[in-house]
């Protein structure tokens, strides 16, 4: 898989990227992230990216030249499955999606910035539009960053045990059960028996159980009872 991210702070991405199960992603040359800064595609002095808004109002827009430019630059050297938009008035991300876009080979986000882009630009070139939760960051970068967390860790040969991503919470339309690991008393707090039955349909029935349990609890919506 191959992620082109534009953005405006390529230094703020280079950290997150570079750690744990990404890192070990690109490492074993499952996954390639290249950061674009779209600075280098403006055509003045400034290198300006944003502009005021035509009708006024609060805040800047950023200026649909130098993303367009960047954006058929690369679309010039390969095919893009997606060209993604991160914004809060997106689709909501869900663990579908995710496992939807890991299938893809080659995938494009655009970070939003300021009061967010020129709309000729989400007419024209974006194929998906992203929200990853009803609220507002500075900027689309930790938007892009999760969003390429939650796909890496879903190629296979990234996660030592392949079956983990797929027990994890959402896969089924559920939360997560409780985990529990050693020691099994500790400070009087026991572990249920059940997990130390040795079991094996027991366990799981438990923990399906228990996965509903949760779901109910803390969000009953994805049970369909809002």
């Amino acid at each position: 898989m191959r992620i082109d991210i534009l953005t405006v702070l390529p230094e703020l991405l280079q950290s997150p990227l570079d750690h744990s199960i990404v890192k070990r992603a690109r490492d074993k040359g499952l996954a390639e992230i290249h950061l674009h800064n779209l600075r280098d595609y403006t055509d003045d002095t400034y290198r300006s990216v944003d502009d005021y808004a035509f009708g006024g109002g609060a805040g800047m827009v950023m200026k649909p030249e130098p993303i367009a430019r960047a954006i058929e630059k690369l679309q010039g050297e390969r095919n893009y499955d997606e060209v993604i938009y991160t914004t809060p008035d997106g689709i909501p991300y869900k663990q579908p999606m995710a496992n939807r876009l890991s299938t893809c080979q080659n995938l494009m986000i655009l970070c939003g910035h300021y009061k967010g882009v020129d709309q000729r630009i989400r007419d024209h070139f974006i194929t998906l539009e992203i929200s990853i939760g009803d609220y507002v960051l500075s900027g689309g970068e930790l938007a892009a960053v999760v969003i390429t967390d939650s796909l890496v860790r879903l190629l296979p040969g990234v996660i030592s045990d392949e079956t983990s991503a797929l027990t994890d919470s959402f896969q089924d339309g559920l939360l997560a059960p409780p985990v529990y690991t050693r020691p099994a008393d500790f400070r009087g707090w026991k572990v249920p028996e059940v997990l130390l039955s040795g079991h094996a349909a027991r366990i799981e029935e438990w923990r399906m159980q228990q996965a509903i349990k949760r779901t109910r609890e803390r969000r009953p919506g994805l049970l369909g009872k809002e």
